[in-house]
């Protein structure tokens, strides 16, 4: 804005309170304009209508006795038509808007917890701009946009916060774990089951096939040799067998030293043991 022989310029974006003999006349749009200083004529000052912005932080109490400090960021602009009363009703137009912003958000935030205030702060900042274009319309403002763009809690219940994080993770984490530890044991216990079921069902099998080899080998000899009996030849399969093993264990370099009775008596305990056992396991098939 410059004045020079009784001219004004009025720079782009704002005007000029035109006032004579200290009286408000006019306000003069952008350009050129005619000012007769010599009769009374003079320039009262200038107003931007440019968005300008106020970084409000207040400091508050949650309804958990928490402080935080809410930092609002205010947009406003004075209104062409209204400039005059942007000019001559407020006499500091940020302080005073300070000053709501300061009221809406101590009004609203003591009645919202800590977690409440983080998820609820678009409510919070229209309360304030509404609180606020009310109050500065009439004064010749507009609120462009009110933005709450910070929540800071005191630093110990930051980190108090997130310690609480901290401790519900590796709380997931441990029950996940032992879910997981859990899953395995059970799985380790059904496939041990299954196993030693099938091991069994193998060993009787296997018995099964013993007793239906030893019986047709039996009943071969039987009727080939005359004169025989089925103990005599089981005995006689059975004392082969035994000496198999003995000998199988001797040539085994690995072995270890095995102390087994011998003799005719040793033999007939032994037959009868290996009688018994596989008996037990046909009746054991059987039953399968």
């Amino acid at each position: 804005m410059g004045q020079a022989l009784g001219c004004i310029q009025v720079e782009q974006s704002n005007v000029a309170i035109k006032e004579h003999f200290g009286k408000y006349s006019e306000v003069l749009e952008p350009g050129c304009h005619c000012l007769p200083w010599c009769i009374g004529y003079q320039i009262a000052g200038g107003l931007s209508l440019r968005v300008q912005q106020l970084d409000v932080r207040c400091e508050t109490k949650t309804k958990d006795n928490v402080f935080v400090n809410v930092v609002a960021s205010v947009q406003y602009r004075a209104l062409a038509e209204k400039a005059s009363d942007a000019f001559y009703r407020l006499t500091n137009t940020r302080e005073q808007i300070q000053s709501y912003v300061f009221d809406v958000i101590r009004a609203s935030v003591p009645k919202l917890e800590l977690d409440a205030v983080f998820e609820q702060k678009n409510e919070i900042a229209r309360a304030v701009e509404e609180e606020l274009e009310k109050a500065m319309s009439t004064y010749g403002y507009e609120i462009v946009q009110t933005l709450i763009v910070d929540i800071e809690p005191d630093v110990n219940v930051k980190r108090a916060m997130n310690e609480i994080n901290a401790a519900a993770r590796l709380r997931l984490a441990a029950n996940e774990k032992a879910e997981a530890e859990k899953i395995l044991q059970i799985k380790k216990a059904e496939g041990e089951a299954e196993s030693k079921y099938l091991s069994g069902l193998g060993i009787a099998r296997q018995r099964q096939a013993i007793v239906d080899g030893l019986r047709d080998s039996v009943l071969a000899f039987s009727e080939n040799v005359p004169g025989t009996t089925a103990k005599d030849v089981m005995d006689m399969v059975l004392v082969t067998q035994y000496f198999d093993t003995m000998k199988e264990i001797g040539a085994s370099s690995k072995s270890s030293s095995v102390f087994i009775p011998h003799g005719p008596g040793a033999v007939r305990d032994i037959a009868t043991q290996i009688r018994d056992g596989l008996l037990q396991g046909n009746a054991a098939q059987n039953l399968i």
